[in-house]
């Protein structure tokens, strides 16, 4: 597990069939540590362990992580001068900018390649997460939060 996380946050906008791979594995590990056969279908254990599919484990949760130090200034300064919120900038201010709903927005500064640069995927990923999340007072309730959020985006109730 520790080398399936190393070096996660890089993995943002991954093609699925990279995350198809990855799950495979985090599916191998369920069964392994759940004791059960390879037939037996993967997504009852992995509710039981509440464990996040690829994606939202490896990419979603570890960015959201990073960008939240980034905009509290815990992040190294290279990543962190790159993450602004919309209602820090300079910019004109519409007439929402002074709402709650404008000012949890964060908006990507720096210079980015494409889609999977991190100022990018990061202030995208951010923008997608409910307000409870992004306004959580503390780090750990951070996580809390973001992790519900997740778990009921990977496994949705049917």
């Amino acid at each position: 597990m520790p080398r399936l996380h190393y070096g996660n946050t890089t993995l943002a906008g991954l093609p699925e069939i990279q995350h198809r791979r990855l799950q495979s594995v985090l599916s191998a590990a369920a069964r392994l540590i759940c004791r059960k056969r390879r037939c037996k279908h993967v997504t009852p254990l992995l509710r039981e362990l509440h464990w996040l599919r690829s994606r939202e484990r490896v990419v979603d949760f570890k960015l959201a992580v990073l960008i939240l130090r980034c905009l509290h200034r815990l992040a190294p300064r290279y990543l962190a001068d790159d993450i602004r919120r919309v209602a820090d900038t300079n910019r004109r201010r519409l007439r929402l900018s002074s709402s709650a709903l404008t000012d949890c927005e964060i908006n990507a500064t720096g210079d980015h390649i494409g889609d999977r640069a991190f100022s990018f995927a990061g202030s995208l990923l951010w923008n997608t997460l409910p307000l409870d999340v992004t306004f959580a007072p503390i780090m750990p309730v951070f996580c809390n939060g973001l992790k519900s959020h997740l778990l009921k985006f990977s496994f949705p109730l049917s």
